[in-house]
């Protein structure tokens, strides 16, 4: 695996972070069978919203009407 940095002068210690990520989320998906469904992000569940009280109408309902998919 190569990974290039594209933009700005990251120092050793921020690379070694950034690797240590990116290779602990490869190792979360190889231990998924082949073919497995990826789990959702909890933040793009429609159940976390309307697990909530339904708000009245005023001039902050707007913000609970999108339901990110």
């Amino acid at each position: 695996m190569n990974i290039k940095v594209l933009r700005g002068n990251p120092t050793p210690e921020e690379l070694a972070a950034a690797l240590a990520v990116v290779r602990a989320r490869a190792a979360a998906a190889s231990t998924l069978p082949p073919g497995a469904p990826t789990p959702r992000d909890s933040w793009s569940d429609p159940a976390r919203i309307a697990a909530q009280r339904v708000p009245q109408p005023g001039p902050t309902t707007w913000a609970r009407t999108y339901w990110p998919s």
